[in-house]
């Protein structure tokens, strides 16, 4: 077997582990912007400390990244152990199979090992890394039955759309992110791509990653235990948020996954490793524990290797909790 399909299978070890001919790709026109916009979230802020269930362990097998649509109440979900896309709304009791659900396979009704999902509101269409199929798929809402390839031959491990309808996609084998536009419809490196390596122009397994209105991208450097930002046209990044090795100090991240970014720069980031929710504020040297870090478990105020993060437009926070099969939703506490 190739080592790229070998790579592909340590992603999902990395995961499980912790339980016990590029193609020209349209240009989205989602202009929505992907920051916070929650403008009463201070350094005050807090979030209360046990989760709500929002979609039960027997509904998921390891999901991964999500997405969440404040228009219509609704989350997406990277249903990755099941090779599927969950559409859930909020206040209801079962979700809906949007994408995949037909077995694991590379057919165009197929999904293998999603890990991240995004919407695209303009088209009404998700896309999604298909990671074992090395590609970007896009499924319209409106008919589900099939998906259209717009990446091929691509180690997708997460993707985001900016303020300008750009996409990128992080490459967790080549280590870097590239961006596709219209004006670079073949795509261009503009995070990493130095090869494997902890220098300022290395990334070292990036998976999830943010972009801000000003084109920033935020990288969750996976194996390096820390998040890189990299400015628009920059040759480096810069470390903001851990970069002191591997460990639980608030100085530190262990196994960094998804991150995202409020109106005041400060960051979220989904310390894997240490089963806690960290915020980096502008320029801090450590993290605050937001929520988490009560060791692993299965209680409301625990995780067992959480992945993916979101936050509605009221602040509310969504993490994916790979390893309990659950999303939990820590509600912002306005008192």
């Amino acid at each position: 077997m190739s080592f790229n399909y070998y790579i592909s299978i340590l992603f999902v070890l990395l995961l499980i582990t912790h339980k016990s001919y590029s193609k020209a790709i349209p240009q989205s026109k989602d202009k929505k912007e992907l920051i916070s916009s929650n403008n009463q979230i201070t350094l005050k802020t807090k979030w209360t400390q046990n989760g709500i269930t929002l979609v039960e362990g027997n509904q998921l097998y390891d999901p991964t990244g999500i997405s969440i649509d404040d228009d219509t109440q609704t989350i997406y979900i990277a249903d990755s152990g099941n090779d599927r896309i969950i559409k859930w709304k909020f206040d209801e009791k079962q979700g809906e199979i949007v994408a995949g659900g037909n077995g694991r396979g590379n057919g165009l009704n197929q999904l293998d090992w999603p890990t991240d999902v995004i919407l695209d509101k303009k088209t009404n269409s998700i896309l999604i890394c298909d990671l074992n199929n090395r590609r970007v798929v896009r499924w319209s809402l409106e008919i589900n039955a099939y998906g259209q390839t717009v990446i091929n031959d691509i180690d997708c491990g997460g993707l985001k759309i900016d303020t300008q309808g750009n996409i990128y996609v992080s490459d967790y084998v080549n280590n870097e992110i590239k961006k596709w536009s219209a004006e670079n419809p073949e795509g261009i490196i503009v995070a990493g791509g130095n090869g494997k390596g902890n220098q300022l122009n290395q990334l070292n397994y990036p998976i999830y990653f943010f972009v801000d209105k000003d084109e920033s991208i935020y990288v969750s450097d996976h194996l390096n235990h820390r998040v890189m930002k990299w400015i628009k046209n920059a040759k480096e990044g810069i470390v903001v948020a851990g970069g002191q090795g591997k460990g639980n100090l608030l100085t530190q991240l262990k196994d960094s996954s998804g991150v995202m970014v409020d109106h005041l720069n400060n960051i979220y980031v989904v310390d894997s490793g240490n089963n806690r929710i960290v915020r980096w504020s502008k320029d801090s040297k450590k993290g605050q524990v937001l929520v988490g870090g009560n060791e692993k478990g299965e209680e409301a105020n625990q995780f067992d290797y959480p992945t993916g993060l979101a936050m509605d437009r009221q602040g509310n926070l969504y993490v994916a909790d790979f390893s309990n099969h659950r999303i939990q939703k820590f509600l912002i506490d306005n008192h």
